[in-house]
């Protein structure tokens, strides 16, 4: 006689990037060990597939490609995922900002954990008065990156971040998309930029939506209160 199957529980959620609901699951054991397995190779290309499949594998909505999704949509995706998996609770050290070396556990709550926005975002750049920039959000392979590479983003690494999220480029009278141009001639565009284009461009990546959560915990060595903003899924599961 076969065992019998387990009910899995279904849950959902509202994507931030287009309020669209979608249904999911928890991960699964099996699919646990995939991704505890591919963090511990500390391989990109790894973690970047297993993260993949086990959020593909979790959407039981139809029409949702996790390639296609925004950064923090994957990461909202991930938390509620994880949150519905292994405990509705993390403790994470934080280091203590009035001494900045006391570390202290503080335990949070997943589902207080929301996406910023901040309201001057624009995915529109002006680069002079008449040509702008459109951006995209990063890919899985960049979210897995600017998470969980253990290697810090060189200059190289930041023009190859901001050519992939260029969309087009356009006035009032033409536009040119990045999809009809090579990696070459879109990292020569970005090498014309002046200082101040490029601040705005790095402006677009610092303020895009994030997780974010604030701590308010004490200091036990000094006895002065402190405040902490975690920002990004990195910061909640280091």
């Amino acid at each position: 006689m076969p065992l019998p199957k387990i009910n899995t529980p279904i849950y959902e959620l509202t994507l931030p990037s287009t309020g669209k609901k979608i249904r999911y699951r928890p991960f699964l054991v099996k699919e646990e060990k995939v991704l505890i397995i591919a963090l511990e190779s500390e391989d990109t290309k790894q973690i970047t597939n297993a993260i993949k499949n086990v959020i593909s594998n979790c959407i039981l909505s139809r029409g949702v490609k996790v390639e296609n999704l925004s950064t923090f949509d994957i990461e909202y995706l991930f938390l509620n995922i994880r949150g519905k998996s292994v405990g509705e609770e993390v403790e994470v050290m934080v280091t203590c900002p009035d001494d900045n070396e006391t570390k202290v556990p503080v335990i949070i709550p997943l589902d207080e954990i929301k996406i910023f926005q901040d309201p001057k975002h624009s995915r529109d750049i002006d680069l002079d008065d008449k040509l702008k920039m459109r951006m995209k959000y990063p890919s899985l392979s960049e979210f897995v990156k600017n998470n969980f590479d253990v290697d810090d983003m060189g200059m190289k690494e930041s023009f190859e971040l901001i050519s992939s999220c260029i969309e087009q480029v356009f006035n009032d009278e033409e536009s040119w998309s990045a999809s009809d141009c090579s990696k070459k001639e879109l990292n020569e565009f970005i090498e014309q930029l002046n200082s101040q284009q490029f601040k705005k461009v790095e402006n677009f990546f610092e303020t895009m939506p994030k997780l974010s959560y604030t701590v308010k915990f004490k200091n036990p060595k000094t006895g002065v209160n402190n405040e902490v903003v975690l920002e990004g899924l990195s910061d909640f599961f280091e």
